[in-house]
């Protein structure tokens, strides 16, 4: 459990680092122009992080899974060469599907001057920009989202099927409850990180009169606060961290 935290962590971290220069630079600083360069690479690691993401929880939901219906056998299933691998084919997946969409990207023409809807570059902000041909680069992005986040979601789903079903064949109610509050930490992760992404991709879709600052307070959202919440909900949650975490403030007291 405690390496895909430690996977989780680290996405959220790229995924804060790739995205806050510049809206500190736009905030703060009223710097509102970026190069065509820096904007595709900036726009390749919110998504290669926003896709790993989606693939951590996805093998968290996976780890509980384990957990409840084999916990007895969980060392030796989830060992740390599995876990490695899975680290691996996370990372590659994101990796391998997010550059062919910068590079359709960076072959299609553009105004010598383009206003963006963010204060980052997203590939459905980009790709409204062009003057050329955009049909190949919005399919080929769709399909990203399909084989990227739409898996995992039914993925997610099929996982706590199971899980519930696992849950439900405990005789004991007491250790039913206990098995679903493992769970507790992890739904709101998922909450956290997929709420925000429908509620702006149904805002981009059907909100065509919405305020221009509801799409970015929605986009801001989507990005920000999954890494924001994370480490809030899973301090709350997890035994081991809220104990390490109360006593170096008593430590302090003392």
């Amino acid at each position: 459990m405690y390496y895909f935290l430690s996977m989780l962590a680290l996405t959220d971290l790229g995924l804060s680092t790739t995205t806050l220069p510049t809206m500190f630079s736009v905030f703060w600083f009223h710097a509102r122009e970026i190069p065509f360069d820096a904007c595709l690479a900036q726009m390749y690691f919110i998504h290669v992080f926003s896709i790993m993401e989606s693939a951590v929880l996805l093998a968290m939901a996976f780890d509980r899974f384990v957990a409840i219906r084999e916990p007895l056998r969980y060392v030796n299933i989830l060992t740390t060469d599995v876990i490695i691998g899975i680290g691996l084919a996370i990372a590659g997946r994101a990796l391998a599907l997010v550059f062919p969409a910068s590079f359709l990207l960076k072959r299609l023409q553009y105004h010598a001057v383009n206003v963006l809807s963010y204060p980052f570059c997203l590939h459905q902000d980009l790709i409204k920009t062009t003057v050329s041909s955009r049909r190949v680069s919005s399919i080929y992005g769709l399909m990203v989202v399909i084989c990227s986040m739409g898996l995992d979601s039914v993925l997610l789903l099929l996982s706590y099927l199971l899980i519930l079903g696992t849950v439900l064949s405990i005789a004991s109610k007491a250790e039913r409850v206990r098995a679903l509050s493992t769970c507790i930490s992890h739904l709101c992760a998922v909450l956290t990180f997929y709420t925000p992404m429908i509620g702006l991709s149904m805002i981009r879709r059907y909100g065509q009169s919405v305020s221009p600052v509801v799409h970015v307070l929605m986009a801001n959202v989507y990005l920000l606060v999954p890494p924001l919440m994370n480490p809030i909900v899973y301090s709350v949650k997890t035994k081991q961290i809220r104990d390490r975490i109360l006593k170096k403030f008593k430590k302090h007291e003392v």
